[in-house]
C-alpha cells in the first residue's frame, strides 16, 4: 500500500480509494485491501492528517451489512449510485433509517454507529473520516462488541 503524488491516469474507486487531505490534497490509495495489515499501513500513512483526513471510495454489493460502523472523528456522506440502499443509524437505542436512491445522498454523523444495507445490485459511493473508524459485527439489530478494527493510534 502506498499512497500516490501525482497520478494522472483513470482511477478505478472501487479498488483504489482516494485519500483527501489538509490542503487540499487527493492522493490514490494503491495496493488497497481490506487486510488488517493494510489498513494499518494506510493509518499510519495519514495518521498526521487526523480528523482532517477523507477516504473516497465506491462500494458495489447486495444484500444486508455484516457490520455497524462508526467514525468518531467526523461525519460521513454516502451517496447511492445505483440502486437503493438503506442506510440505519443507531439514535439512542433508537433504529433511524434511510432510504437511498440513485442520486440521493446522507450524512451519518460523527461518532453515530450505522450500518447499510443494499437492497438488489447497487452502487454507492463513501467519503469517511477514517479516523479512528471502529467495526462490530452486525448479530443483533444493534452494534455490540467491538471487532477490534486497528486505529491509527495501534498502527506501527
Amino acid at each position: 500500500m502506498r499512497l500516490a503524488n501525482h497520478e494522472r491516469d483513470a482511477m478505478d474507486l472501487r479498488t483504489t480509494p482516494v485519500h483527501l487531505g489538509p490542503g487540499s490534497r487527493a492522493k490514490p490509495v494503491e495496493g488497497f485491501t481490506w487486510d488488517p495489515e493494510v489498513l494499518q499501513a494506510y493509518s499510519a500513512a495519514v495518521a498526521a492528517d487526523g480528523a482532517e483526513g477523507r477516504m473516497v471510495m465506491i462500494f458495489d454489493g447486495d444484500g444486508l451489512g455484516d457490520h455497524w460502523e462508526s467514525h468518531p472523528a467526523g461525519d460521513e456522506l454516502v451517496v447511492c449510485l445505483s440502486g437503493s440502499v438503506t442506510v440505519t443509524r443507531d439514535v439512542d437505542g433508537v433504529p433511524d433509517r434511510v432510504l437511498l436512491g440513485p442520486g440521493e445522498a446522507t450524512i451519518n454523523p460523527a461518532g453515530v454507529w450505522h450500518v447499510v444495507d443494499m437492497e438488489g445490485p447497487t452502487s454507492i459511493l463513501a467519503i469517511t473520516a477514517t479516523l479512528g473508524t471502529d467495526h462490530r459485527p452486525r448479530t443483533d439489530t444493534r452494534p455490540t462488541e467491538c471487532a477490534g478494527t486497528p486505529s491509527p493510534e495501534e498502527a506501527p
